[in-house]
């Protein structure tokens, strides 16, 4: 009866394909077993008696049969025991003879009947009817248990708010119940079968997540003794827990105001290893923690302390692990969507007080770009695309774990990385993590952004007389003539931004070190005694304010209200900067500018604040410093042959890169400049051979209006062999003959990319169906030419137009262009319902931009080397004469 149950399990998981194994399962699995192995000894010593005492019996025939059947019933019983996987005398991990082993138990106790009923026919008559009458009780004894199984439900506490306990944080549990800790915090048994994988967590920034980082401790205890004086409760810091805090916030210790944030058990869990692996479905893409996490079915004694017991579970793990396999490891785990639940933040209205405000968004970022394969609009594709967070963050390393197998066919067994590698570079100097984990973050990050010193212009401003580029031959300079050196920062091997993530406190900055014959004379990025960071550096950061101009500099979220700038670098993409030089009157000799770009993890400034130093100490931020990229360029002066660090990238890439920098900066008005200099270097492009000088040339028309150049531009790039990418020329196409008019043909360029008709890209993996971009342009386009009909055919469009912008939320909820567009849709077509509600959303997404003027006015005048850093045109001098720090000093 047992195994009737359990194979009519198996077999309902195969036909449904759902997961039915559950608790209860395992406890009817525990009795299979205990039973198997309460019949071994009594079965095999009644086999070799009964076959000792029958052997010369005149039946020949019921001997036979008998041999067969107790020969049949040892294969049962082997392969029984060869599937438990007996921990440390048989373990067989092949898939292939586990396969082999689980038809031979199953097939065998039907041969095992057949052979039973032919052994005693030739025999004793058989009595049927109580055959029968046992058949009959298995199959009640079945339904039965399968009934059982449906409704066995799990424990738990509701919080007395109901589903508002999580608010604003957009987690859920499933049953909208609070989970035990004591089931969030069971890393001690994972380790038992994953020790690779534990290893690795334990030095990562998952499992210092929560109060046991002293970063973040800092920072919420401020959120929360802020909350807790304004509204009484610390409820609006659960937009942190969901993500940083899920322990004490799943098992609903964390409204607590006198929470002890130290002592208490929960506050040093992080994020455990069940807290990602027990997340059960992504309802959305909004980030902010939208995840469902249900509390875990457990094998029988997990919970149990008796050292047996523990045997016991673990041998029933090792048995069956599907159940434990599907439980923790579900598809969803392999997506980005799983990661964006915690690298995609809004700070809610709960929080500030004021408005949806978009923080850190690593996931449309990656969406946007390509190389995530959906990206549209990207300057650089790679050969395939990178279908999730998993393949960089996670990459495969050997191990020997339980569930290690061969993933990329080398032969070699591995794990996916649960460091989850990236910038956290400080995690042993704040908590005392490995060197070797420290390493790793190094060796990742490095080479994460190329510098280019890739020209001079002759002249103060960037209108001067361009010379470049650099390499192999370098410039000869001139006694007393200033210049400015242009320097390109690229972003390599990035799928999204450079920084994302806690961009208002990671501390990247340019340093540059110029040289005569050995002597400084020119300089930039340096750093004083205690690690402070001249101001007037370039930062490839946001320098983020608050309401009063204030620079958020302690990681205050709940008072962030506006970036006075934002320097960071899309994936694919790049920076120009300008840093102007005086060569010095009597200069000869050799002229040397070294250029690095170099990552701190924590500016100094916040250090102090959750590190803070002793009474008449000023504090040294000792945090490690990565070089990021660097170039070194020798110039001779007056005469000679200067010499070039070796660039292994080609020169129409160079060009390009330069001129993408500038054209990220360019536009009408006072940057016109640099869309003039970003066009000139997309021409080198094209005189070098590639089409991409064209299509970036008709980008840089498209920014600065003129469209018909755009279009001779992206003419002249279909035409040029190779030609450009055919999704690109489709993209910018569209878009010129929107602005033209010419809605039709742009429709049949939107859709050639929506269904992504290029074979080579589809064989490179990407699908342009996702980039919000293209689903509103299509829902534009169908939008302008409803207006064009009447009646039922301008009927038909408006739907049309609908669709498509409702697929944009799909992707993105939040997308203020979609919300608009749906607002004036809904109207025309008399949903007045829908149309409010939209219209409700747009103004709730929308940035506040004519609020902003205030905060921005005031630091600006408050802090001179910020407000140098945001002006349209930015010259770094590297002979400054003063360096004065502002306030919030780095």
């Amino acid at each position: 009866m047992n195994s009737v149950y359990l194979v009519t399990i198996t077999i309902a998981e195969d036909w449904t394909g759902d997961l039915l194994q559950d608790s209860f399962y395992q406890w009817m699995f525990l009795g299979h077993l205990g039973l198997g192995m309460l019949f071994i000894v009594p079965l095999v010593l009644f086999g070799f008696w009964h076959l000792s005492v029958s052997w010369s019996h005149p039946n020949r025939r019921a001997v036979k049969a008998g041999l067969a059947l107790f020969t049949v019933s040892l294969l049962l019983l082997v392969s029984g025991l060869l599937l438990m996987r007996l921990e440390g005398i048989v373990e067989v991990r092949s898939e292939f003879w586990r396969s082999i082993y689980y038809f031979a138990h199953v097939a065998t106790p039907l041969l095992a009947g057949w052979l039973f009923v032919l052994h005693r026919l030739a025999g004793p008559k058989i009595n049927w009817s109580a055959g029968i009458m046992w058949s009959i009780l298995a199959l009640l004894f079945t339904g039965g248990m399968l009934v059982w199984h449906q409704y066995s439900g799990q424990e738990g506490a509701s919080p007395s708010e109901g589903e508002k306990y999580f608010e604003p944080s957009l987690a859920r549990t499933v049953d909208g119940k609070f989970i035990s800790d004591s089931r969030l915090m069971r890393d001690d048994t994972c380790l038992e079968c994953h020790p690779s994988a534990h290893a690795l967590w334990s030095q990562s920034a998952h499992k210092f997540s929560s109060f046991n980082n002293p970063a973040y401790l800092a920072s919420v205890r401020n959120t929360r003794k802020v909350l807790l004086e304004r509204d009484g409760n610390v409820h609006a810091a659960r937009f942190c827990a969901g993500c940083h805090d899920p322990v004490p916030f799943f098992s609903g210790a964390f409204d607590n105001p006198t929470y002890d944030d130290v002592n208490d058990p929960t506050s040093q869990a992080g994020i455990t290893c069940t807290v990602c692996h027990a997340i059960e479905s992504i309802p959305g893409p909004r980030g902010n923690s939208e995840f469902l996490i249900g509390q875990p079915d457990l094998y029988p004694f997990a919970l149990s302390e008796s050292p047996l017991l523990t045997f016991v579970n673990r041998q029933l793990i090792r048995a069956k692990p599907s159940f434990h396999k599907r439980t923790y490891l579900k598809p969803l785990h392999q997506s980005a969507e799983f990661c964006s639940t915690c690298h995609k933040v809004h700070i809610p209205e709960e929080l500030n007080q004021y408005r949806f405000l978009r923080g850190q968004n690593h996931y449309d970022s990656w969406l946007l770009s390509g190389v995530s394969g959906h990206g549209v609009a990207s300057f650089y594709y790679p050969p395939k695309a990178q279908a999730n967070c998993n393949g960089c963050h996670m990459p495969l390393v050997p191990s020997t774990d339980f569930g290690a197998r061969d993933f990329d066919g080398s032969g070699v067994l591995s794990i996916h990385d649960h460091l989850f590698l990236g910038a956290n570079t400080a995690m042993r100097s704040m908590v005392g993590t490995t060197l070797e984990s420290l390493e790793a973050h190094r060796q990742f990050i490095e080479g994460s952004l190329r510098v280019d010193i890739f020209g001079i212009r002759r002249g103060e401003d960037v209108n001067a007389p361009f010379e470049g580029p650099i390499g192999p031959g370098t410039p000869t300079l001139q006694p007393g003539e200033t210049i400015l050196i242009e320097t390109v920062l690229r972003t390599m091997g990035m799928g999204h931004h450079f920084t994302q993530g806690t961009v208002d406190s990671n501390q990247v900055w340019v340093e540059v070190d110029v040289t005569l014959n050995g002597q400084t004379i020119g300089h930039s990025g340096s750093q004083d005694e205690t690690g402070v960071v001249d101001p007037w550096s370039h930062f490839v950061n946001a320098l983020v304010l608050s309401r009063d101009g204030s620079r958020i500099d302690q990681r205050n979220v709940e008072d962030i209200f506006v970036a006075l700038y934002n320097h960071q670098i899309p994936p694919g993409a790049a920076d120009t900067i300008h840093y102007r030089l005086s060569v010095p009157d009597d200069a000869s000799g050799m002229l040397t500018v070294k250029i690095r770009t170099l990552y701190r993890k924590f500016d100094t400034h916040f250090l102090n604040i959750f590190r803070p130093p002793e009474p008449g100490d000023p504090g040294v931020n000792d945090l490690p410093i990565v070089t990021l990229g660097e170039d070194e360029v020798s110039f001779p002066i007056g005469s000679g042959e200067g010499t070039v660090a070796q660039d292994e990238h080609p020169l129409w890439m160079r060009w390009n890169d330069y001129g993408i920098g500038l054209l990220r900066k360019g536009g009408m008005g006072a940057v016109r400049g640099e869309l003039v200099s970003a066009s000139e270097a997309f021409h080198q492009v094209v005189d070098l051979g590639h089409a991409d000088g064209h299509v970036n040339l008709a980008r840089a028309m498209i920014r600065a209006g003129r469209i018909d150049d755009a279009a001779s531009a992206l003419s002249d790039a279909g035409r040029h062999s190779p030609a450009a990418l055919p999704w690109t020329l489709d993209w910018f196409g569209a878009r010129v003959n929107r602005e033209n008019g010419h809605y039709q043909e742009a429709l049949e360029s939107l859709t050639r990319l929506v269904e992504t008709r290029y074979p080579d890209a589809r064989n490179r993996g990407f699908d342009f169906s996702r980039d919000v971009r293209l689903l509103n342009e299509l829902g534009t386009v169908h939008f302008a030419l409803a207006r064009r009909e009447d009646g039922e055919g301008q009927d038909a469009g408006l739907e049309e137009a609908n669709s498509w912008f409702k697929k944009t939320l799909v992707e993105d909820p939040e997308n203020v262009t979609a919300h608009w567009n749906l607002a004036q849709l809904n109207d025309l077509m008399g949903n007045a319902e829908v149309a409010r509600e939209h219209r409700g959303f747009h103004r709730k997404y929308k940035p506040d931009d004519s609020a902003r003027d205030e905060a921005i006015s005031a630091h600006r005048i408050a802090n001179p080397p910020a407000n140098h850093a945001a002006s349209d045109i930015v010259i770094y001098d590297l002979q400054r004469e003063t360096n004065s720090t502002p306030p919030g000093g780095r």
